[in-house]
């Protein structure tokens, strides 16, 4: 059994471990920071989940037709299974390098598996009306005011895995006048596929290493470091990022600190 005296050094030894941590991470952003001022062009988002919130709204919005259904699980962990089931078949539509599957119809499949799943019953429509609101999902509290700091310095751009048709949409409800708004679908594949942030400089007229690509997400973050971008990982969900080459430049907690970083 320990003393108190080496509990008291664990204790100690650990702080100063998570002291030590942070400030060279805080060091580390600091310099990189003044180097993609110096470089940076685009500050390019991914739509779902960075700049609005997919998890809460979906959840916010699911929850009155399970309740009507009289399904008694969490309507988070419904809207979770959803997205999983989502992003799975999505990449499996990627990896196929067939004729690319719209976003719209990736989600019908999802959402019907999900309530397959749960044991609820549902009509085609109902899937529709689900699905739809995607399309209204309404920004994370820090964003609008973030992103207008960023735009009076850089062009701020959607790289999404949305249809053109539900982004074009979705402008009436975030309210945030990007400079572009990029489908994945000028592609033909889902991101992380390399060809999706390739594309998008192209359409941009920038190199790969003038954007920096904004992210809550480890897997876009990854597609689009290993593409040739810059990278900021915007972590809302204080989730760890994982072991890979390809790790973000900046790492932060949210858009609002990207904005203190960048302008």
């Amino acid at each position: 059994m320990r003393s108190e005296w080496e509990n008291l050094q664990n204790e100690f030894g650990e702080s100063s471990a998570a002291l030590y941590g942070l400030v060279s991470r805080s060091l580390e952003t600091a310099l990189d920071a003044s180097e993609l001022k110096a470089k940076v062009k685009v500050v390019m988002f991914d739509q779902y989940g960075t700049v609005v919130d997919m998890q809460g709204g979906l959840t916010g919005f699911v929850t009155p037709f399970l309740q009507a259904k009289g399904w008694t699980g969490k309507p988070g962990s419904f809207v979770t299974w959803w997205r999983r089931t989502h992003f799975e078949n999505s990449m499996i539509d990627a990896l196929l390098g067939r004729e690319h599957t719209p976003y719209r119809e990736i989600g019908h499949r999802a959402v019907a598996y999900t309530m397959d799943r749960a044991g609820i019953t549902y009509t085609d429509d109902e899937v529709l009306m689900l699905v739809a609101a995607i399309e209204r999902l309404k920004p994370f509290a820090d964003v609008p005011e973030a992103l207008a700091r960023l735009q009076t310095r850089y062009r701020i751009v959607v790289l999404s895995n949305g249809d053109p048709d539900m982004l074009e949409t979705a402008k009436l409800h975030h309210g945030i006048p990007f400079d572009a708004v990029i489908s994945v679908a000028e592609a033909n594949a889902f991101k992380p596929h390399v060809a999706t942030y390739r594309k998008a400089a192209e359409i941009l007229g920038v190199g790969m290493d003038e954007v920096l690509f904004v992210a809550n997400h480890a897997f876009d973050c990854i597609g689009a470091k290993s593409a040739g971008m810059r990278t900021a990982f915007i972590d809302r969900r204080k989730r760890p990022f994982g072991r890979t080459p390809h790790q973000p430049d900046v790492w932060l907690p949210d858009i609002k600190g990207l904005a203190e970083l960048m302008v």
